[in-house]
């Protein structure tokens, strides 16, 4: 009878597992997305919202909550301006900053003459005449301050006529100013360039202006990288970002302390790059967060003082998840968002003191009890130099050994971000496999967590070593008796979309299907197009006409994707953004038209007003619908 009721039970199990759904692009886009605002001034609660999209009528909700970080019930708050602390206002309560758009240069027809009303043109005569999905109009975004007290008082303009943008376009934010703790100062980040400088520098700068002298003063003047995210302690101890190379925006990014008039690099001996920071309540600890083998984790490090040496780092979290974001700190609690491939981003609250997590908000909970979820796999693969690689492999939910399965390579963009536990409302590796693909994505050279030299191997060496990590993995897997070696594909988008078209060229039959999205396919056309130059120098070298240079040239040569099309031979679908300045528009349209020339069965699934991403909810439904409806033709 005992053993009746057990298989009874375990039958039942079963037929409850098997009813459970899987995700589909439609239930992904419905997700609900958790965003941490703050914590209230007596640091005793969690300001955050939750946002809601409906498919059916295609609209938005919003709504915030308040709910204590030591646990406890959460409830619907309609203002928290009252219980946060408002930044942009001085200590002293007296002024506060404003940010708006100053017209500075002519740029339309218009603008140079009055009376071509009907005029559509863009005048230019120098680069950085489009950034990102937007073109240059001559409008500069500036950093006001005002007086609190006199609703009607006129903005003061802390950068007058300079045409410069702070916060920088196209992603700064409030990151880019701070108040001193006197109120006599404002901290604000730019660059300072214009022109060809511009678009070929990573140089910023922190800029201290004072309210009194109306002056400004370049705090960072010697440092030729980027200087950013300048941040306060309680004790009123500046500390920012920097890296130190100028026009590479992937180097090593340490945390810089000013003590006793002198700038002291607290991260210097430590073999990783520093994604954000806040400082500890007390200012005698920096919290930060950074990438590390695969994940993303929670750090803390002392600060030095007079007669005494720096705290050593200590990571405090520890476990397979990403810790991508810091929200607030309070005592001995600091709560960050926290992610993993089987969840979207929910907010938790660690316990400084031994690390341990407790999730304060449960979003989704609900809708991940109700599917069956993947298992992730950490796996180690010998590359062909003998290193060790990291590599995250999915599968699908239900998974069967017995059985085979298409499996696909996951190429990771950046080159050099970090393909961490990520969850992406796009390139979803859980949707991916619910769909019955085995998800293989190796943490391949570039990428940060595995030390400087490991990250910056990849530059000037696109297609080398790299393109071998890739083979490694996916040769790897195709070993497995569950993977069917005969249905490999592999995908990617910006790097990842490059490393689809190169490995088109020089896949020796491996792969039966690819994807590219905003991939880059022809340096030379790359370089003549492309708005960021200090990128395409630094890694690939420099200019295609610089025939002297080794690094450059065998980038456009050897490691040009349109080199090596004439091998093309298996499907591909190209996707393109008609707004992406990054990668622009005739990358994806040459290697469609070189697809087609040759017979190549091909797809262009091209979006006109979207960037280097896909931000619109339905057009985020097309292009997943579009992705799978291709894996099921060609896989």
């Amino acid at each position: 009878m005992h053993k009746i009721t057990i298989a009874f039970l375990f039958s039942f199990a079963f037929l409850a597992m098997s009813a459970q759904d899987v995700m589909t692009p439609e239930k992904l886009l419905q997700l609900n997305k958790v965003s941490g605002i703050g914590l209230t001034k007596d640091g005793n609660n969690l300001i955050y919202s939750i946002t809601g999209y409906s498919l059916e009528t295609n609209s938005k909700s919003k709504t915030t909550y308040q709910i204590p970080i030591a646990g406890g019930n959460n409830q619907v708050i309609t203002d928290y301006s009252a219980l946060i602390a408002d930044n942009s206002v001085s200590p002293d309560g007296k002024y506060k900053i404003l940010t708006a758009e100053v017209k500075l240069k002519n740029v339309t027809g218009l603008d140079f003459y009055p009376d071509a009303t009907n005029s559509n043109v863009q005048i230019y005569d120098e680069l950085n005449y489009r950034h990102w999905d937007t073109w240059e109009d001559g409008a500069y975004s500036h950093i006001m301050y005002k007086s609190v007290s006199e609703n009607d008082a006129e903005p003061i303009d802390i950068m007058a006529t300079e045409p410069f943008d702070s916060p920088q376009k196209p992603f700064g934010g409030a990151e880019d100013y701070v108040w001193s703790p006197d109120s006599k100062n404002i901290l604000y980040v730019a660059k300072k360039l214009s022109g060809t400088e511009y678009a070929k520098s990573t140089n910023t700068d922190i800029y201290q202006y004072n309210l009194e002298t109306k002056t400004t003063t370049n705090l960072t003047s010697t440092n030729k990288g980027y200087d950013t995210n300048p941040a306060f302690s309680s004790n009123g101890q500046l500390a920012w970002l920097q890296m130190k190379r100028d026009g590479y925006e992937s180097d090593k990014n340490d945390i810089i302390v000013s003590v006793n008039g002198s700038s002291v690099n607290l991260t210097a001996n430590w073999d990783g790059t520093v994604s954000s920071f806040i400082w500890q309540d007390k200012g005698e600890k920096i919290y930060f967060v950074a990438p590390v083998l695969g994940t993303v984790q929670l750090f803390e490090i002392g600060i030095p003082v007079s007669g005494k040496k720096t705290s050593s780092l200590k990571q405090i979290t520890n476990g397979q998840f990403d810790v991508h974001g810091i929200v607030g700190q309070s005592k001995q609690t600091i709560v960050v968002s926290r992610r993993d491939m089987n969840h979207a981003p929910e907010l938790y609250a660690i316990n400084l003191k031994d690390g341990k997590m407790t999730q304060l908000t449960h979003a989704n909970d609900a809708f991940y009890n109700s599917i069956m979820l993947s298992k992730v796999e950490k796996r180690m693969v010998k590359t062909t130099d003998g290193k060790e690689m990291l590599t995250w492999v999915i599968y699908p939910p239900n998974f069967d050994p017995a059985k085979k399965y298409p499996t696909i390579l996951y190429c990771q963009g950046g080159p050099q971000g970090a393909l961490s536990q990520i969850y992406s409302f796009r390139w979803n590796f859980q949707l991916m496999a619910a769909n019955g693909y085995i998800i293989v994505a190796p943490n391949r050279r570039g990428m940060p967590g595995y030390g400087v030299e490991w990250n910056e191997q990849i530059s000037k060496d696109y297609g080398g070593q790299n393109m071998q990590d890739y083979l490694s993995a996916i040769d790897e897997m195709a070993k497995e008796p569950f993977v069917d070696k005969n249905r490999l594909g592999a995908i990617g988008a910006s790097y990842g979309g490059y490393s689809v078209f190169y490995l088109a060229g020089i896949h020796d039959g491996r792969f039966k299907s690819f994807i590219s999205h905003d991939g880059i396919f022809n340096w030379k056309s790359m370089y003549g197009t492309t708005e960021e130059l200090f990128f395409v120098n630094w890694d690939l070298g420099g200019p295609y006409w610089d025939k002297n240079n080794v690094a450059a040239q065998k980038a456009y040569n050897e490691f040009n994707p349109v080199e090596k099309v004439g091998n093309w031979n298996t499907p591909i679908m190209i996707i393109q953004g008609g707004k992406d300045f990054r990668v622009p528009i005739g990358q994806g349209l040459e290697a469609f038209q070189a697809a087609q020339l040759q017979g190549i069965k091909s797809k262009l699934l091209y979006f006109p007003e979207e960037n280097h991403w896909i931000l619109d909810n339905k057009n985020s439904l097309v292009w997943q619908r579009e992705f799978f409806k291709w894996l099921k033709e060609t896989l």
